[in-house]
C-alpha cells in the first residue's frame, strides 16, 4: 500500500498560511507529497523548498483568472495537483494550506487505510473538524462549521474536487466513504485582526460572493472577530508542527464563550446536538458506508 499527499499553495507568505506546518504533519504517513505552487513572487516556492524533505515533490501552476466564482479556481488546482500523484498509490491524502493532522491520529490514519485498501466501494475516509477561531484557544462549536469532510481518497481519477475543492465527487455524486478515526485542525481562521482582514480582501479575487465582495470593498483594516454565533474553549493540544507559530502569536483576543447568537429554530438544534451527539438536517457531502 502506497499512499500520496497532495496541496496547493499561492501567496502563503502575504496570506499567512501555515503551509509548513500542514505539509509537515502528514509526512509521516505519506511515501511522497506532491506540492502545487501557484503563480506568486512572496516567498512562497522558498518556504516551501525550505521543508528540505525527500518526500515533497513540488510543481509549478498558473492559476486561471477566469475562474473567479464561489473558489471554482481552489478545485481546479486541486485536481491538477491530484493528477501528479504516483499511479501506483492506492490512496491520496489531500491537505489545505491551512489545516493540520494531529501526530496523535498517525496510526488510526495509516490503520484506516490499510483495512480499506482492498474494498473498491470504500472511495474516501472521512474525518472529524475543529475550526479554530480568532486565537489557538477556541473553537467554533456551532451548526456554521461544517463537522466532517473527506481528506483521503481512492486514487481513482474519476473523483474531482467539488466546488471549492471543499470535499470531492465523482461526477455530480458523493463518495461514498468509511471513518478515518481522526481530526483535522483547521487553522484558516486564526490571524491576527489585521492578517485576518489583509487575507480576505486578497481571497476576493476568487470569491465572486456578495459577502466576500463587501470585505474586499470594506475601508476597515482589522477584521471583527466579534461576529460568531457560539465558541468554546479548547482544552486539548495541538499538533507539534504547530507550537513554534503559536508560541510566536502576538495578539491577544478574548471571546465570550457564553454568549450565543442563534434563531430560535439554530437555538434548538445547537443543544440537541450538545445532548445526543446527533445534527439533524445537516448537508453532508458524502454518503457513510456501514
Amino acid at each position: 500500500m502506497k499512499i500520496s499527499g497532495f496541496t496547493i499553495i499561492k501567496n502563503a507568505v502575504i496570506n499567512d498560511y501555515p503551509i509548513v506546518e500542514a505539509i509537515t504533519s502528514i509526512l509521516p504517513v505519506v511515501d511522497e507529497m506532491i506540492v502545487l505552487v501557484g503563480d506568486c513572487d512572496d516567498g512562497t516556492l522558498e518556504l516551501v523548498e525550505s521543508i528540505g524533505d525527500a518526500k515533497i515533490k513540488i510543481h509549478r501552476s498558473v492559476w486561471d483568472k477566469t475562474l473567479q466564482s464561489g473558489g471554482v479556481v481552489l478545485a481546479d488546482e486541486t485536481n491538477k495537483a491530484f493528477q501528479l500523484i504516483d499511479p501506483e498509490s492506492t490512496w491520496a491524502f489531500y491537505i489545505q494550506a491551512d489545516e493540520c493532522v494531529h501526530e496523535k491520529y498517525h496510526a488510526a490514519i495509516l490503520a484506516a487505510c490499510k483495512e480499506h485498501q482492498y474494498n473498491i466501494k470504500v472511495e474516501g475516509l472521512l474525518f472529524q473538524y475543529l475550526h479554530f477561531y480568532a486565537t489557538y484557544d477556541y473553537v467554533g462549536d456551532s451548526r456554521t462549521w461544517y463537522d466532517h469532510e473527506v481528506r483521503i481518497i481512492r486514487n481513482d481519477k474519476k473523483i474531482a474536487a467539488y466546488k471549492d475543492a471543499q470535499g470531492f465527487r465523482v461526477g455530480n455524486r458523493k463518495l461514498w466513504v468509511k471513518p478515518a478515526n481522526a481530526f483535522i485542525y483547521h487553522y484558516g481562521w486564526v490571524k491576527s485582526p489585521e492578517q485576518m482582514m489583509r487575507k480576505n480582501k486578497n481571497m476576493a479575487a476568487y470569491w465572486n460572493h456578495a459577502a466576500i465582495q463587501a470585505i474586499a470593498n470594506s475601508p476597515e483594516q482589522v477584521y471583527n472577530f466579534d461576529e460568531y454565533d457560539s465558541v468554546q474553549k479548547f482544552t486539548g493540544t495541538h499538533p507539534a508542527v504547530m507550537q513554534k507559530r503559536i508560541a510566536a502569536k502576538n495578539w491577544q483576543i478574548e471571546l465570550d464563550v457564553n454568549k450565543k447568537r442563534f434563531s430560535f429554530k439554530d437555538r434548538l438544534l445547537y443543544y440537541f446536538e450538545k445532548l445526543t451527539g446527533i445534527r439533524p438536517f445537516d448537508f453532508r457531502n458524502y454518503k457513510l458506508l456501514r
